[in-house]
């Protein structure tokens, strides 16, 4: 299934059902007064978290929806039936906003948790309603209010406990392949790594954590450069960033470079993010001797000022179980301050980076389509002459 992360729809809640005008008739009753009943509210439409999904893709195909209206008031005080409500399964970790006014609407966190994002329309009033002392056969009536119709942005963000950052081939998906049941595609080229990968790491029979490797950052990245920060969004729900740094680069090049460049990418990206804590952890400790592997791991600690920093090989194990007895007794004494309102206020800021930044990205690219619109031109012959422009 293909990994979607963004999208956009449009919900529409049910029109309320009209009231009815209607008198009662029986046999031997005369004039027997107003009978016309109310009708039917209509349907709202609501958000419900879904553990099973994982991906946006649905919503590329199904953009619109619609909930069911109320019903028609009828007579002898006859009330019409409700517009039954419609559910939207989305993945936990989606955050909803208003695709005009870019409100933010909420977050689904949790499996069945609900969010209201259009509300149905009141039902209309019979004209028993206006029944009084001084107008004993009413012709009044009320239409059905119409129902709330909104365009939603949703943007999913993986939710995890721990997220690997670095360079492209830095051993991320190695890690995440040895320490959990995820396999993603593993090769000696850049790139690998197209989308998010999710992997549940056990460190005893009754503990357990969730990694997220992202594909890797290159210089540029943050103005669009490879794959570019697209993916950088899945760290946001994160409590720990685990930064590899590659010792031995397959390219040459300097691994204190290297370092700061993901630094900096990532504060383009998103201060928010580059604020949460994050570990230095040395990688492909197998492929040098194990002094000249100490003698670089040591000049970049020391010209970096890194405090927290572990060594490993994932093909080997060297370290692996260290690193991850570490970061279980990290989140074990974290864990209690997740709700915190420092830690709210945290999450609201990254969002608001987030969604500020997926909005810089959509118009640069409706940009690109209207200019490659305009240069397109229909020749008198009924051709389509396109002018690409560098």
């Amino acid at each position: 299934m293909k990994f979607v992360d963004e999208a956009s729809i449009k919900v529409s809640a049910g029109k309320g059902g009209a009231g009815c005008l209607g008198f009662r008739r029986e046999k031997y009753i005369e004039r027997g007064g107003p009978d016309g009943g109310d009708g039917g509210s209509g349907g709202s439409i609501f958000l419900r978290g879904d553990a099973a999904l994982n991906t946006l893709v649905d919503f590329r195909f199904r953009p619109e929806y619609r909930a069911q209206k109320g019903e028609m008031g009828r007579g002898s005080c006859q009330t019409g039936a409700t517009g039954e409500d419609l559910y939207i399964r989305i993945p936990l970790g989606t955050t909803v906003f208003d695709d005009v006014t870019s409100e933010y609407l909420g977050d689904i966190k949790l499996s069945d948790e609900t969010l209201l994002v259009a509300q149905g329309g009141k039902q209309g009033l019979g004209n028993i309603r206006f029944k009084s002392s001084t107008n004993r056969a009413p012709r009044q009536t009320t239409p059905g209010a119409p129902g709330e119709s909104r365009s939603l942005r949703l943007e999913l963000k993986l939710i995890a406990d721990v997220g690997l950052l670095g360079m492209p081939n830095a051993g991320k998906s190695t890690l995440i392949s040895r320490v959990s049941a995820a396999r993603p595609r593993i090769a000696d080229y850049p790139f690998t790594t197209l989308i998010p990968n999710l992997g549940v790491v056990s460190v005893n029979p009754d503990e357990s954590f969730v990694m997220a490797d992202i594909p890797g950052l290159i210089k540029g990245a943050a103005d669009g450069a490879g794959l570019g920060v697209a993916f950088l969004k899945h760290l946001a729900r994160t409590r720990l960033l685990l930064h590899l740094l590659d010792i031995a680069p397959i390219d040459g090049s300097n691994p204190i470079d290297n370092c700061r460049l993901i630094e900096q990418e990532l504060a383009k990206y998103s201060g928010g993010i580059a604020d949460k804590p994050r570990w230095l952890v040395f990688t492909k400790l197998d492929m040098m001797p194990a002094d000249i592997a100490q003698q670089k791991m040591q000049e970049v600690i020391t010209r970096l000022h890194v405090e927290h920093y572990f060594a490993i090989s994932s093909v080997k194990g060297t370290g692996v179980t260290t690193l991850l007895q570490s970061i279980a007794q990290y989140l074990r004494e974290t864990g209690s301050a997740t709700d915190a309102p420092h830690q709210v206020e945290h999450e609201s800021l990254v969002r608001q980076e987030i969604h500020a930044h997926s909005l810089t990205k959509r118009m640069i690219r409706r940009q690109q389509r209207d200019r490659r619109d305009k240069d397109t031109q229909i020749e008198s012959d009924g051709n389509i002459r396109v002018h690409w422009k560098p």
